[in-house]
């Protein structure tokens, strides 16, 4: 059982960090960015590659959303 647990599924590797840019809102904290790189495996074969930044506050750390800006006309 502990063998197909390692053949398939998702593996994650950190890129890199740094500070971002704005302040949490619900605690008002710094806000750090990070970069992952997201595999999916399944049976040994890599079926999907994916590069994420994710936000998270340094004081509370809770994980942060970023929304795309909505034009309006």
């Amino acid at each position: 059982m502990a063998g197909a647990a390692m053949l398939c599924g998702k593996e994650e590797k950190v890129l890199g960090a740094q500070k971002a840019p704005g302040s949490c809102p619900y605690c008002g904290g710094g806000v750090a960015a990070t970069d992952v790189e997201a595999k999916w495996v399944l049976c040994c074969l890599p079926l999907c590659r994916k590069a994420k930044r994710r936000f998270a506050c340094t004081a509370c750390a809770r994980r942060l959303v970023s929304y795309p800006a909505i034009l309006h006309d």
